[in-house]
């Protein structure tokens, strides 16, 4: 007899995928009638569970790909993810989500999470809380990487944003820094609002007042965060600029860094600018970039450690891990010489 898949299951029983799912890993969020009912049926019609999987379905959720094609972020994770899969004898294949198409990627998404079989873990980075939706019967492995949901119970593994964020503009308030803008990607990702949050924490901490004014709105691609900081540098007299800047990313900021110095302002000399990433062209930039290094790479390695765990040891609660972040001191920041405001 031909082995059962967790939908046929889902089709015979009445139940969802999900709920099929959890019953036959044994998770305490079933009732014990419901399971007797699902693994009865399962064993009726010849569903056998590996304990082994073989692959990791790495999936790319896109949306406008202003973010993750923009960024050099996702190809080190990948590097990672692939280097702990191998250790434990499992290949990676690569799959793209493409969000712009709302009925085919509905579609796609309920033939990717409907088999209990399927390791996956989910770039959501570019994803919006509702966009999980989606996922939230998910019968496969699942595990969200660079993403969350406030509104759904999944594993993550997320970057420390906020804590990173407030680590960031801490060290600026610590050269003497007092009037801070910040550099806010347009496409308002959930890493971004959690970095802003951060923002907001250090200027509070240290009794500064936030300037609406200097929360500068810019595109997410390289050529547009230039234009659109050469464009508030135009339509703002010198004497209002602040003394720093904190950038949602780095390629706000090198693009903002070429914007500034084409409008005559020297970094760090007249202003200093911190990113966030540490993508590898900060470091060559001019000036090169202070930022906050995200560990990409062991990003990607926890996720399937994670992944591996869940279903070699089957447990009835999710977790949330944030991965913390380090200081890298280029030469964009320096003492502020300004009289304080």
């Amino acid at each position: 007899m031909p082995k059962a898949s967790v939908r046929e299951i889902s089709r015979v029983t009445g139940f969802s995928p999900a709920t099929v799912s959890n019953a036959l890993n044994h998770k305490r969020n079933v009732s014990e009638q419901t399971a007797r009912v699902i693994i009865d049926a399962a064993r009726t019609m010849g569903y056998q569970q590996n304990s082994q999987l073989e692959t990791i379905q790495f999936v790319l959720a896109r949306k406008t790909g202003e973010i993750v094609d923009e960024s050099t972020f996702h190809p080190a994770v990948i590097e990672g993810v692939e280097r702990q899969a191998r250790r434990h004898n499992m290949g990676t294949s690569f799959v793209t989500l493409d969000f712009s198409d709302s009925e085919t990627v509905r579609h796609d998404v309920d033939a990717l999470i409907a088999d209990s079989q399927a390791a996956v873990i989910l770039l959501g980075t570019e994803l919006s809380d509702e966009d999980f939706d989606l996922f939230r019967d998910s019968a496969a492995h699942l595990i969200v990487l660079d993403g969350w949901s406030d509104r759904h119970y999944f594993d993550t593994v997320a970057i420390a944003n906020a804590d990173s964020a407030l680590r960031a503009v801490r060290h600026l308030i610590d050269r003497g820094h007092r009037s801070i803008g910040y550099l806010a990607g347009r496409f308002r990702i959930q890493n971004f609002r959690a970095r802003e949050r951060g923002y907001l924490q250090a200027l509070s901490d240290a009794g500064i007042a936030f300037d609406p004014s200097w929360r500068i709105m810019l595109g997410t691609t390289l050529e547009s965060a230039y234009e659109d900081m050469a464009d508030w540098l135009a339509a703002i007299s010198p004497e209002r600029l602040p003394s720093a800047l904190f950038a949602d990313n780095d390629v706000l900021a090198v693009g903002a860094l070429r914007a500034l110095r084409e409008h005559g302002l020297r970094v760090p000399g007249d202003i200093s600018i911190i990113g966030f990433d540490d993508l590898s062209f900060g470091a060559f930039s001019d000036p090169p970039l202070t930022t906050m290094h995200v560990l990409k790479q062991e990003v990607g390695e926890i996720a399937v450690r994670r992944l591996v765990g869940n279903i070699r040891n089957p447990k009835s609660y999710t977790c949330k891990t944030q991965v913390s972040t380090y200081l890298v001191e280029r030469e964009s920041v320096s003492e502020c010489l300004r009289d304080p405001r």
